[in-house]
């Protein structure tokens, strides 16, 4: 079975190729030669300012402003703030939501949340987009299909997915001895002893063919497997050299994990990994919120900017979703220790890429950036979209521990961004 996209274009060019005498058959390679979509998430944890980047508020109070000014962008009459100056400069290559709107503020949960576009019960752990892209297709060039920077993340999980499915760690890119964490052998161990040592562990295992196996050891052996022929393929490190970029382009994008990190992310991603998630820290500012966005929120920005521009200029954008995201904003009002709390009744996102439009901002909050004032996003609208751009259906069931789980069951695609 084959889906096409229902549009006049689409309806037009199968239209033409029928009337040219293309058979079923020609139809059906032409849907199989289909171009797989990417995605790269730069996941801004614990909760980006609406306030302070992509919705400023220059009307408001100076208690809910803060001393940020707002500045002009490429799009004519919308302004962001002044920590986002290379964004701003390329705001018709993506969209902004102004109006992401949720429930739940605690962070663990709201990543988990964010991450799987599901909420999170206590009884199940859904997985996160690149399980789910893991599980349905798979991987692609002897990678990895989803790769988590820098450090092993929790919500980014398989959940009742299984191990075999689970993220690939690459460690810090920034870090000058730079050494992917699952891609390697321990110190010391050349790959002939790697490779003698699983001759003995499969000899092993044969001894104990008679014995029943869970389904936790043989989703253990998949997973090791995998990480055993990520070791020996020069190909996949070759993927993770950023000593390959020049020193300009490494410059660029900014000699920080969220910079380096999206290097990577285009590195990988251009070798055949599906998904990559970059963890960029700090944004859970309940004391000192403007001092430490003064250095945060350029680090993003330089990488975000940077890294739209160079997928652009290398072909790859039409084909790769790009997205900013956070678990949920930070309150309206400055606290007084000049922080700002946690906030999920209204936050903002941005995507790129992919067909999504660029220089469009969709949704609006209320004058304090405090609720949705027009077109309210839920999470789970925004994972059924991304799944509908990556070409996953969004209302398959995957087997859970007890039952059929939908991928995304109370989502609706959020049209405006798809093309």
């Amino acid at each position: 079975m084959f889906q096409l996209k229902s549009s006049r274009r689409t309806f037009l060019s199968v239209g033409s190729m029928a009337f040219g005498g293309l058979s079923l058959e020609g139809l059906l390679k032409a849907a199989d030669r289909r171009r797989d979509i990417s995605c790269i998430v730069l996941f801004q944890d614990g909760g980006c300012c609406q306030l302070s980047s992509w919705d400023p508020k220059p009307e408001a109070p100076g208690e809910i402003r803060g001393r940020f000014r707002n500045i002009p962008t490429a799009i004519p009459g919308v302004h962001f703030g002044e920590l986002v100056p290379r964004s701003a400069k390329i705001a018709n290559k993506f969209t902004v939501i102004r109006s992401m709107t949720s429930d739940v503020a605690i962070h663990d949960v709201a990543r988990r949340y964010m991450m799987s576009g599901t909420k999170p019960r206590t009884e199940l752990q859904h997985p996160s987009y690149g399980a789910v892209l893991s599980k349905e297709l798979g991987s692609k060039n002897g990678l990895p299909p989803f790769v988590v920077i820098p450090d092993r993340e929790a919500s980014a999980e398989a959940g009742f997915l299984g191990s075999a499915y689970d993220q690939f760690v690459a460690g810090d890119p920034k870090a000058k001895d730079f050494r992917v964490k699952d891609v390697g052998l321990p110190d010391g161990m050349t790959l002939d002893e790697a490779l003698s040592n699983r001759k003995l562990l499969q000899a092993i295992d044969r001894g104990f063919e008679a014995a029943e196996r869970s389904p936790l050891i043989d989703a253990m052996d998949e997973f090791y497997k995998k990480a055993f022929d990520l070791v020996s393929s020069p190909s996949t490190k070759k993927a993770f050299l950023l000593q390959d970029e020049p020193d300009s382009l490494r410059d660029r994008y900014g000699r920080t994990t969220v910079g380096q990190g999206a290097l990577l992310s285009r590195r990988l991603i251009e070798s055949g990994v599906r998904l990559a998630s970059v963890y960029h820290g700090g944004y859970d500012t309940h004391v000192g919120h403007e001092p430490k966005y003064t250095t945060l929120l350029p680090e993003f920005d330089q990488a975000f900017s940077t890294l739209v521009e160079d997928l652009e200029q290398r072909g790859l954008l039409e084909t790769t979703l790009v997205l900013g995201i956070g678990e949920f904003g930070r309150t309206p009002k400055l606290n007084p220790a000049g922080g700002r709390d946690h906030w999920p009744g209204v936050f903002s996102i941005v995507l790129a890429g992919a067909g999504v439009p660029g220089g469009l901002v969709l949704g609006k909050s209320d004058s304090a950036a405090s609720a949705p004032a027009e077109r309210p996003i839920k999470i789970e609208d925004l994972g059924a979209t991304v799944y509908k751009i990556l070409g996953i259906d969004a209302h398959k069931a995957l087997e859970g521990p007890n039952r059929p789980v939908l991928i995304n069951k109370d989502g609706i695609p959020i049209t405006e961004v798809l093309s």
